[in-house]
């Protein structure tokens, strides 16, 4: 699929917004659990004007068909805020494209660990893009619903890709 990534728009709040509730409710949740939802999944004006959140996202023919937003949490590590795809995309390579991004972002800034608060559907994206289950998160949104954490080592990233791609011949 042809799409096109690039920097949010301080003026796409709204979109994005819109985006995450479809995309969120793609996976049968209730209208009361999203309802519930519906302020955790907003996308703050402030967070497309401040320096601690990048949000990027994905264009397909001038359309966005998803997004991710990272946080800085400190000079090493990173949060995954949101990674949404538009429900008619899913499955397409978006969210792959996207987490990949995402990934190459963080560790670029200086990012080492990217840490991310998962859907329980999206667990297993989340171990194919090489996070690490380290514990659980309550829901900002439904008191008593737990949801799993997962770490992605950046810097172990590049090394395996590297060794691996033959770029690191000697070892080093």
């Amino acid at each position: 699929m042809d799409i096109v990534i690039r920097n949010a728009r301080r003026d796409e709040a709204s979109e994005l917004s819109g985006l995450a509730m479809r995309s969120k409710a793609y996976w049968g949740y209730s209208r009361e659990f999203m309802d519930a939802c519906r302020e955790e999944l907003s996308v703050p004006q402030s967070h497309l004007e401040n320096s601690r959140f990048c949000y990027v996202v994905a264009e397909h023919h001038g359309v966005i068909v998803g997004y991710y937003a990272l946080e800085r949490l400190s000079a090493a590590e990173f949060e995954l805020e949101a990674l949404f795809v538009e429900p008619r995309y899913i499955g397409s390579g978006i969210g792959r494209a996207l987490i990949t991004h995402a990934k190459k972002r963080a560790e670029t800034a200086g990012g080492r660990t990217l840490i991310i608060q998962g859907d329980p559907n999206a667990e297993n994206f989340y171990r194919a893009a090489g996070g690490r289950l380290t514990g659980k998160r309550e829901s900002a949104s439904i008191p008593g619903r737990f949801l799993p954490i997962f770490k992605i080592c950046l810097t172990e990233e590049s090394v395996a890709q590297k060794v691996f791609s033959g770029r690191n011949r000697h070892g080093d």
